[in-house]
């Protein structure tokens, strides 16, 4: 299980013409899911985006969690992350779960970072969405659990 998590001032999520998710300041989180993929790391993982310390504390220091601040975390399923481009210039997509296995696991992260405690908006499973994000930094960081 992957995830780009991305320190933002704002970001919201779009599909059709409507705004389905937005955000203030807080984490835009990309999540990948492959075939071994469980709940368990689901959990684990959400416990870490909610925890990860990226946020300047008084003296500047990246010291403070969303979970400290009290900021929302956009979660947007992203297969692409399990792209390979070792070879040729078009990703291989084969390291990628299957939608039905990839958006139960998803949801399972979205609702452990719901139980800790986060505001979580979502994209929609299946859906052309259009992201939009102001990076707070840049702060860009790749998780893997």
């Amino acid at each position: 299980m992957r995830a780009l998590v991305q320190r933002v001032s704002e970001a919201s999520v779009t599909v059709e013409g409507e705004t389905i998710g937005r955000i203030g300041p807080g984490i835009l989180a990309l999540i990948g899911i492959t075939h071994k993929d469980t709940e368990a790391q689901a959990k684990k993982l959400a416990d870490k985006v909610w925890n990860l310390r990226i946020f300047d504390d008084v003296d500047g220091v990246m010291n403070r969690s969303a979970a400290d601040e009290g900021h929302a975390v956009l979660v947007i399923s992203q297969f692409t992350l399990y792209g390979d481009t070792r070879k040729g210039r078009r990703p291989g997509y084969a390291d990628a779960a299957r939608p039905e296995v990839a958006e139960p696991l998803v949801e399972a992260v979205v609702n452990e970072l719901r139980a800790l405690g986060a505001v979580v908006e979502t994209g929609r499973f299946r859906s052309e969405m259009a992201v939009a994000l102001v990076n707070d930094g840049p702060v860009t960081l790749s998780l893997e659990v």
